[in-house]
């Protein structure tokens, strides 16, 4: 039987306290670069390769997203930066990952609340443990769903929650 994993990423800590001239533009805190960093470390004792990375194109996420490549040794031109990922809603984030082929069987995502809770809501047929603060995924939390359809058929309740892990 074949099957499917998805790597909800939740981009790491950003720094509100700079000079970027947008939302779109705000880079990694320290603290965020160092849990962006262990996420890679810990996806790359946990997967094996090939693996597709998904991105918005925000720079924390792109920051994250190139952390984590570096981890698994993907080369950066290997991650696909959709402009729909900046702030997607589920439905959008669902469309993005509809275009791979079935030949993909894992996808590491990374992107922005709320439409990455709302996707993991939709997906998981799970109840979805929360953290101190009450979020599902804050910063750097890595979310693992298991499919046994591929990326065309991502419908509602059909995922296994496998995991989530916090940065430490």
């Amino acid at each position: 039987m074949k099957s499917y994993d998805l790597f909800i990423l939740r981009h790491a800590k950003s720094a509100w306290d700079t000079n970027a001239p947008s939302d779109f533009q705000r880079p990694l805190n320290k603290r965020g670069k160092k849990a962006a960093s262990y996420m890679g470390e810990y996806l790359a004792s946990k997967i094996s390769h090939p693996v597709k990375i998904v991105s918005s194109p925000a720079l924390r996420a792109w920051q994250t997203a190139v952390t984590v490549s570096q981890a698994l040794n993907t080369p950066e031109q290997e991650i696909f930066f959709p402009g729909q990922l900046y702030m997607a809603s589920c439905k959008d984030i669902v469309n993005v990952l509809a275009e791979f082929h079935e030949d993909v069987k894992k996808i590491i995502l990374i992107g922005h609340n709320p439409g990455l809770e709302e996707l993991l809501y939709y997906l998981a047929k799970d109840t979805l443990p929360k953290s101190t603060d009450g979020k599902i995924l804050p910063t750097a939390t890595l979310a693992h769903i298991k499919f046994e359809k591929d990326w065309q058929h991502l419908d509602k309740d059909k995922g296994k929650l496998v995991q989530i892990q916090r940065p430490q």
